[in-house]
Parts: C-alpha cells; sequence; structure tokens
C-alpha cells in the first residue's frame, strides 16, 4: 500500500516547483546491417537543424562517424558512411537509407529539418517501398 504526504510550508502556498527541462536534443542511429549500430543519444538540437547538422556534430565525437555526400542543400545525396558506399541502383544494391522517426525521408538530408526528440536512422540497405 503506498501513502503519499504532502507537506504545505509557510511562505510557499501556491508555489509550484517545476523539475529541470530535458535538454533539447536528437538521437543518430546509423545502422551498418552487419549486427553493428552507432548511437549518438544526445545530440543539441538547435531551431532550423538539419539531419546534416546533426551528422557534422557526430562527426566531431571520439567515437564518431565519416561520411562523404554530393551537392548541396536540398541536392545533398549522400554517398557514404565510414567505409561503407552506396552500391548504386539494380537488385541487391545496398545503399545508405534515411529514416526520421521511422519515416521514410522524402527530401535531402541537407535540407530536411528537425524537431527536438527526433530520431535519426541512416541504415545500410535494399531499398524496398
Amino acid at each position: 500500500m503506498f501513502v503519499g504526504i504532502a507537506a504545505i510550508l509557510p511562505g510557499n502556498l501556491g508555489q509550484i516547483v517545476a523539475a529541470d527541462p530535458e535538454p533539447l536534443s536528437v538521437k543518430l542511429i546509423i545502422d551498418y546491417n552487419d549486427g553493428v549500430e552507432k548511437h549518438f543519444t544526445a545530440i543539441p538540437w538547435k531551431k532550423g537543424m538539419t539531419v546534416m547538422d546533426a551528422m557534422r556534430y557526430a562527426k566531431r565525437g571520439k567515437h564518431g562517424i565519416d561520411f562523404k555526400f554530393s551537392g548541396n542543400g536540398d541536392t545533398a545525396f549522400l554517398t557514404q558512411i565510414d567505409d561503407l558506399k552506396n552500391e548504386g541502383g539494380g537488385e541487391g544494391k545496398k545503399n545508405w537509407i534515411l529514416r526520421v522517426n521511422k519515416k521514410l525521408a522524402t527530401e535531402s538530408f541537407g535540407v530536411f529539418e528537425l524537431n527536438s526528440g527526433d530520431v535519426i536512422r541512416w541504415q545500410f540497405e535494399v531499398f524496398k517501398l
């Protein structure tokens, strides 16, 4: 049995003490699709942040990632993460596929804006609709 006890101290009537707010952040997961994943669990978020910004942050870490891409902004196209390069088109070819909050990205990672709490996932896989 649980019994709650409340105390009212003089001078504190009507005050509500809020807990410290959670820091604003996003999470980045790199899934090599071979049983290995890298997780960046607390990338600081700021208004206007893109997936590319989050990846650049992860790149600077002690155990960061390296990545390559072509184009810029809305034409930025990821070509490689660490030692895994996109294999191109064709049956059975694996490429880096981007999902944010488990939804397939419909725009370039160079312009895809994030919200605090978003989970970015790059997975090296055969693309399937």
